[in-house]
């Protein structure tokens, strides 16, 4: 099969199925065979791996997957590429197309059933609408995933790696931070895609943490509190916290653990790092005792 990195051969399939782009699925093609070179080169792709591509397209970057991988499973929402998947990828054996939306696809069945459970690398051109909710609902699933490596917004990518202090630094940096190591593998600019995004895109590969960087003993409480930190970033950090309807601490107990960290009573969220995030969380759960802080009884 003709190499899809190469814009007339994908301009060819396309006409020849009659393809339209759909924009809810914000569906854009990439289209420069260096790019798909960095991004296999970015997952650290080897004969060992299973792949979860997200959003194979027309298969331009499933292609090169599956000759570098062991196995690539593909999961394409859009129903009207199946056809054309089909059709691109018949002569690599070791791939598997399923039609789903991943947000619906037990993921952990899927490793069980096609890698014997053992940790895949998920690789993707993510569409941009949905990039975080895909990402954190990998992380969070508890799938064993070596690493998820993806084409992103180059401002979500930024995101993803900045410290305290960025204006760019919230509550999706220090999620991806406290899940995986973020390094941006390369910038890409719009005309490698067709059609053309509006926007600059980067590839970023995150790695996954073997354990957290951070001891916490709540940590859907230390995400609340992030979460109540950055929803008013003006704010100080006593006030956001106070404000935030999903958190029950009353504004003096708020003050007396902000005081116990070693921090001052102006503060503000965006200067902390993850490692005080996750004292700030450890203090609450201390004195908020095992059944207030969401912990079972006996663990604070």
């Amino acid at each position: 099969m003709a190499n899809l990195g190469i814009p007339q051969n994908t301009i060819e399939i396309l006409q020849k199925h009659k393809f339209m782009f759909q924009k809810k699925f914000g569906q854009n093609f990439l289209i420069d065979t260096h790019v798909l070179e960095k991004i296999i080169q970015a997952a650290e792709v080897t004969k060992e791996d299973m792949v979860l591509e997200i959003g194979p397209g027309i298969g331009t970057m499933t292609q090169y997957l599956a000759e570098a991988a062991k196995k690539v499973v593909a999961v394409e929402i859009d129903r009207n590429l199946i056809p054309i998947l089909e059709e691109t990828l018949q002569e690599y054996d070791n791939v598997k197309i399923i039609q789903g939306d991943i947000l619906k696809v037990d993921i952990q069945k899927l490793v069980e059933e096609e890698n014997d459970g053992k940790p895949i690398k998920v690789v993707a051109n993510l569409p941009y609408y949905i990039t975080t909710p895909i990402i954190m609902g990998l992380f969070e699933s508890q799938v064993p995933i070596e690493s998820v490596t993806v084409m992103v917004q180059k401002e979500v990518a930024d995101r993803m790696q900045v410290g305290p202090g960025s204006k760019d630094y919230g509550a999706l940096s220090l999620a991806v931070q406290y899940y995986a190591e973020p390094y941006i593998a390369a910038y890409v600019p719009p005309n490698c895609f067709m059609p053309r995004p509006n926007v600059g895109s980067a590839v970023i590969r995150l790695s996954r943490h073997k354990t957290p960087p951070v001891e916490v003993k709540d940590a859907a409480l230390m995400f609340q509190l992030i979460r109540a930190s950055f929803n008013q970033r003006r704010k100080t950090l006593q006030n956001g916290l106070h404000n935030d309807a999903a958190l029950s601490f009353g504004k003096e107990q708020i003050a007396e653990v902000i005081e116990e960290a070693g921090l001052s009573p102006s503060v503000r969220g965006e200067t902390l790092t993850l490692e005080q995030f996750a004292q700030l969380a450890n203090l609450f759960c201390e004195r908020q005792g095992s059944e207030n802080a969401g912990l079972p009884k006996g663990e604070a």
